[in-house]
C-alpha cells in the first residue's frame, strides 16, 4: 500500500509543510518500489526531508 503525504507526520516531525510531506511520500514510495524494504524506505524518506528542512536556502 503506497504512503500518502498524510503518513509523513507519523514518521518524522520535520515534514512540517505540505511540500515536505509530499516529498516524504514520493521518496518513501519510490524507495519501497526499488528495494521492497519498508524500513529502508521510511529511513531514506526521513533523511531526505530532514536535509531539505534543515537547508536554509
Amino acid at each position: 500500500m503506497p504512503w500518502t503525504p498524510d503518513d509523513a507526520e507519523h514518521h518524522t516531525h520535520k515534514a512540517s509543510s505540505r511540500e515536505l510531506q509530499e516529498l516524504w511520500a514520493k521518496v518513501a514510495n519510490e524507495t519501497l518500489e526499488r528495494t521492497g524494504n519498508e524500513g529502508r524506505a521510511i529511513r531514506e524518506a526521513n533523511a531526505v526531508v530532514a536535509r531539505r528542512a534543515d537547508d536554509p536556502g
